[in-house]
């Protein structure tokens, strides 16, 4: 890779075009093939060794070293006094050019093969709402790891120093926000992501197996398994199978938690960013100018907040679907998360723990409604199918039962429904299952979007939605009262739509 000198002559000469590191062409095959490991292991060690399974698996892996040399070679990047330039592609060729005063984040990616050769990819974000995923973004993967750095706070406009060669001495460990505690383990089998693990996995296996004509009945331990499911009682196949999946999705949970967030650290930097670090086998910085920083939200799925437990992402102009993480704390208790929320935004009183203002009884109605009815349907759809098909009368009696869990499920929600406002913020939260809190900064409210449905007009309540370019791009205050929300758009913003309102 060609040498980019120091910062201000890095600014100030006209640099020619430079490749990536060399090392890219073993990193990237060895990436692309770590993650397909289960797949080679599967073609080559299970079911009978055949030859067309060997062949597949060389051709496979050759494929994916070609690839990667090639990449290496159709890859070559500039960075000029105002641009950020990319040019690669092997079928198609991309040119992908961003300036650098529209740089918002910076993130720093190394996964196990990145680190097991020093590397890293730098993917910088100007946090523009795209049309296709990417195009806002310019992904230098890989450099050395201290050259990502460098190039970190060379593309958020600060002054750079000579920086050593070991990645770790290129780390300025700032004034620490937030650090991971290991009693925040506890947290982990609440967030439901060990079944989602199991699921995927599952699911992939199944896939693999159908692809390739494999045959579980020739596996031992399995034919077992399902040989004692066929033989045993339902009784104590239901209750034993729910044992172990349970007990299968709190070791998966502890294990994504921990590969996720090991380490984590949240610090603020001199340069005027504030700065996430965490994970084991892949590693990941995001760093964030605090003047782009437009609130914060607080996340509570139902048994993380049953637990007492919530995390916490940034709203930011430089952070959108096509770039990086936006977490600035994982799941960790509710307090901690309020604390960090107020020390990230610089305030006194976290804007995320202020009391709402709640909405007319008329929402109320509407969220019990809008949880029964799907459960109505339900009923009526299994009992036609009980008398026309045979099925089972069990299960639509089973979803009959299930409306008065229907029924706290709305009123959680309505009590999960409210808004208020502060000095600095508009506060806005809703949902039961997976109940969201926003901070969002008033100055950085750019309009007002009011939505209303035929059933809302009837209610006399509408969806206010804040219109940001942060973040999603707009957060919504949902079945609000008519006068209520017009109160509240003219207080927030008054200069904004004070004149219709008159």
């Amino acid at each position: 890779m060609t040498a980019l000198p120091a910062a201000p002559e890095f600014v100030e000469a006209a640099p020619e075009w430079g490749r990536l590191n060399p090392r890219m062409i073993v990193v990237r095959p060895l990436n692309e093939l770590i993650g397909l490991l289960p797949v080679l292991v599967g073609l080559i060690f299970l079911g009978n060794v055949e030859t067309w399974r060997i062949v597949t698996s060389v051709g496979l892996v050759a494929l994916i070293v070609t690839f990667g040399l090639l990449s290496w070679l159709t890859t070559k990047y500039r960075i000029t006094d105002t641009h950020v330039e990319l040019h690669k592609g092997v079928v198609f060729r991309q040119r992908r050019s961003i300036p650098r005063d529209r740089v918002r984040t910076v993130d720093l990616t190394a996964k196990l093969g990145h680190r097991l050769f020093g590397l890293a990819a730098v993917r910088v974000g100007t946090g523009q709402q795209e049309r296709s995923p990417g195009e806002g973004t310019v992904v230098l993967d890989a450099v050395t790891a201290a050259e990502a750095d460098r190039l970190r706070q060379a593309f958020l406009h600060r002054p750079t120093t000579q920086v050593a060669v070991e990645a770790e001495a290129t780390e300025d460990e700032g004034v620490p926000i937030a650090g991971l505690d290991t009693r925040w383990y506890r947290y982990a089998p609440l967030t439901l992501s060990g079944f989602l693990t199991i699921g995927i996995t599952f699911g992939f296996i199944a896939n693999f197996a159908n692809e390739w004509d494999f045959r579980f009945s020739e596996v031992g331990a399995i034919r077992e398994g399902f040989g004692w499911i066929s033989q045993t009682d339902w009784g104590t196949v239901v209750p034993v199978t729910a044992g172990a999946v349970a007990v299968l999705s709190v070791f998966a949970s502890l294990a994504n938690y921990l590969l996720q967030n090991h380490n984590f650290r949240l610090t603020r930097q001199a340069d005027g960013t504030v700065r996430v670090r965490r994970g084991l086998l892949t590693t990941r910085s995001v760093s964030i100018e605090e003047k782009r920083l437009r609130g914060a939200a607080l996340h509570e799925p139902l048994l993380l907040r049953a637990g007492g437990g919530a995390r916490l992402t940034a709203i930011t102009t430089g952070l959108n679907r096509a770039g990086g993480s936006s977490l600035l704390l994982p799941p960790a208790p509710r307090a901690e998360a309020d604390r960090v929320c107020a020390d990230v935004l610089a305030i006194d009183q976290p804007p995320t723990s202020t009391p709402l203002t709640t909405h007319p009884p008329r929402a109320r109605a509407r969220r019990i409604v809008r949880a029964v009815v799907p459960n109505l349907l339900l009923v009526v759809v299994l009992a036609v199918l009980d008398t026309a098909a045979g099925w089972p009368m069990w299960t639509w009696l089973a979803a009959i039962a299930l409306l008065p869990l229907s029924v706290l499920l709305g009123l959680s929600r309505y009590a999960s429904l409210g808004h208020a406002l502060t000095d600095r913020y508009l506060v806005s939260r809703s949902g039961s299952l997976d109940r969201r809190t926003v901070a969002l900064q008033r100055t950085g409210v750019l309009g007002w979007k009011l939505t209303r449905t035929v059933f809302q007009r009837r209610a006399g309540v509408f969806t206010l939605t804040a219109v940001t370019a942060a973040g999603s791009g707009g957060y919504h205050v949902i079945d609000i009262g008519d006068q209520q929300g017009l109160d509240l758009v003219d207080e927030a913003v008054p200069d904004l739509i004070g004149q219709f309102l008159r």
